[in-house]
């Protein structure tokens, strides 16, 4: 088996209170922002140094973040995407780089720049003994 040639870049939740996760996150785990949609007072999203994308959904009813989609680093997208498509998958209106599977999961391949680097990435093992 070859090793991988992606890995997870972000996890998106919806959220109900956007500013108490991009706080409890900061504060818990130094995980501060790499980017917004929107005003940083009022963002409509909230991405962070570290993997998480709140999406401000201040309607949902949910006990708990509602799972938006897996944003998945590719060392060469069209190639990721030309194998996802021998699978049961379905695009989405989001753009090329998005497919729904079967059990509704949504995807977003994402290409890295330059595309070495997620081998460099996957070379990190943050566990490892010292």
């Amino acid at each position: 088996m070859s090793a991988p040639k992606a890995y997870l870049e972000h996890v998106a939740i919806f959220v109900r209170d956007i500013h108490w996760h991009i706080r409890f996150f900061e504060d818990v785990f130094g995980m501060t922002m790499r980017e917004v949609d929107g005003a940083r007072e009022a963002p409509r999203q909230y991405w962070t140094l570290g993997g998480m994308q709140f999406i401000h959904m201040p309607d949902f009813e949910g006990p708990e973040g509602r799972l938006g989609h897996l944003g998945i680093m590719c060392e060469d997208v069209e190639a990721a995407l030309a194998a996802a498509r021998r699978h049961d998958v379905r695009p989405m209106s989001q753009g090329a780089n998005w497919l729904r599977l079967p059990d509704g999961l949504a995807i977003e391949f994402i290409q890295a720049q330059p595309a070495r680097c997620v081998a460099q990435a996957l070379a990190i093992d943050p566990r490892a003994q010292v």
